[in-house]
């Protein structure tokens, strides 16, 4: 689609399962299995929602999903799907292969966010799986990636981001910074300190990735927090200051993990936030 004077595409990244406890933190299980049915291992579906732009001379992309690197004992522990590979959506919705892109952006690099960034060569090798692309991570999530917090080091696998540093190609950057005029990236604290949410602004419109600070449409509700944040109650805060902006001013909302609709809008009804359908047709 067009946004403004830009391209925008959603590239699936790859379909996985987590725990559905985890994904819903002190949520009950009766509230949230209404929204997110669990399989017989207590585990949701979820999607890696990726987002290309093409913009002012660059084809960007922002994430690279599960990636392709996974064992078969790994595929099983964390669902792994069989759908396409990043490089065969990203030519299906885009036209363009991975040599065609010119900056790989993370928010953060857990593996679900970061998988993508390399892939195994012949030689079972991990190597950058955009050979002409420039890839941006803050400094901060680099150096947090490199000595993670107990309770998020299962997510850190240093193949997918090493080898990067190794082939010249990955570049730190600022807590807050610009990857292309209008599209700008925001250290936003709550699932980590350095995670960062996505910003596009063009032609008086806004489109906000949330990345991990709201997964789904599901979880838009101010209290629904996944287990997984490391600081819950500054994803609160976060929420609480950015969602009714939102709906105020309309944004086109990216929910990363959402596996059925991840551009939705936000509204306010009764008090009350949700997600509803996005008209992409007026973008």
């Amino acid at each position: 689609m067009q946004f403004g004077d830009y391209r925008v595409e959603v590239v699936p990244g790859g379909e996985f399962c987590l725990d559905g406890g985890a994904m819903f933190g002190v949520v009950p299980r009766a509230l949230w299995q209404r929204v997110a049915p669990p399989d017989e291992l207590n585990r949701v579906t979820l999607n890696a929602n990726c987002l290309f732009v093409e913009a002012a001379g660059e084809r960007v992309l922002v994430e690279t999903g599960m990636g392709d690197k996974w064992t078969e004992r790994q595929r099983a522990m964390y669902g792994v799907g069989p759908g396409p590979t990043l490089r065969e959506s990203l030519h299906e919705r885009t036209g363009f292969s991975p040599e065609d892109v010119s900056i790989v952006v993370n928010t953060h690099l857990h593996f679900d966010h970061a998988g993508g960034n390399t892939t195994l060569d012949p030689g079972n090798r991990a190597v950058p799986s955009f050979p002409n692309a420039r890839y941006f991570v803050s400094r901060s999530e680099y150096e947090h990636a490199e000595s993670p917090h107990e309770r998020d080091r299962a997510s850190y696998l240093p193949e997918n981001w090493r080898p990067l540093a190794e082939s010249g190609q990955l570049e730190l950057k600022e807590d807050d910074y610009e990857v292309v005029p209008g599209l700008k990236m925001e250290t936003v604290p709550g699932h980590s300190r350095t995670m960062q949410c996505v910003r596009l602004e063009r032609g008086g419109r806004t489109l906000y990735g949330f990345a991990d600070l709201v997964p789904t449409r599901a979880h838009v509700p101010l209290a629904w927090v996944m287990g997984y944040d490391l600081y819950p109650v500054e994803t609160v805060e976060a929420k609480r200051r950015l969602l009714p902006r939102a709906a105020r001013e309309g944004w086109l909302c990216l929910f990363y993990h959402d596996p059925e609709q991840p551009l939705a809008r936000v509204v306010e009804d009764g008090g009350r936030l949700r997600a509803t359908e996005a008209q992409l047709e007026t973008v």
